[in-house]
């Protein structure tokens, strides 16, 4: 875990302090598989400000996650460019006001960055973006091997409603 001790920076309203960190990544679940951070430790270009009423801080890096394809189980890779912002108000009286990453004066630089990372992955991460995905039948790789089979015939029990419904 990547955590910075805020007593250490110490700033008055209008001044800024920038630094680089190496941030600490786990293994991330997405969609029941999980994605590895390569790197584990990734840089980060971390900001902060401070002004009369609270600290803004900002957070940015490069993430990319490792792990299967949602559609075909292949090997996949997301990569984002991260730009995270958190307030925290000198005074909060609302949860609003508060960035829920400080605590005691320590900012958890991993799980900001983690909560920032899993909030840019798209809707389901994908080898490719034309990813046809497994066969329904038999479970082969339609990338790898195109193929569709023959319509099963129905029940013949089921055929008098089949007759009925082609005539309605």
């Amino acid at each position: 875990m990547t955590s910075l001790d805020l007593r250490r920076v110490r700033l008055r309203s209008g001044e800024q302090h920038r630094d680089t960190y190496e941030l600490a990544l786990e293994p991330l679940v997405f969609g029941g598989q999980r994605y590895v951070p390569v790197p584990e430790q990734p840089e980060a270009d971390l900001t902060i400000s401070r002004a009369s009423t609270g600290t803004v801080f900002e957070l940015s890096f490069r993430g990319r996650l490792y792990g299967p394809c949602q559609r075909c189980l292949a090997d996949a890779v997301v990569e984002r460019e991260i730009a995270a912002r958190e307030y925290q108000a000198t005074n909060p009286d609302d949860d609003e006001l508060r960035t829920p990453y400080l605590a005691d004066d320590r900012l958890d630089l991993s799980a900001w960055a983690r909560d920032a990372l899993a909030l840019a992955l798209p809707e389901q991460i994908l080898c490719r973006p034309d990813c046809a995905g497994l066969c329904p039948v038999c479970g082969k790789d339609l990338n790898v091997e195109p193929h569709e089979h023959a319509e099963e015939r129905t029940d013949p029990r089921w055929e008098a409603l089949e007759e009925l419904r082609e005539r309605l």
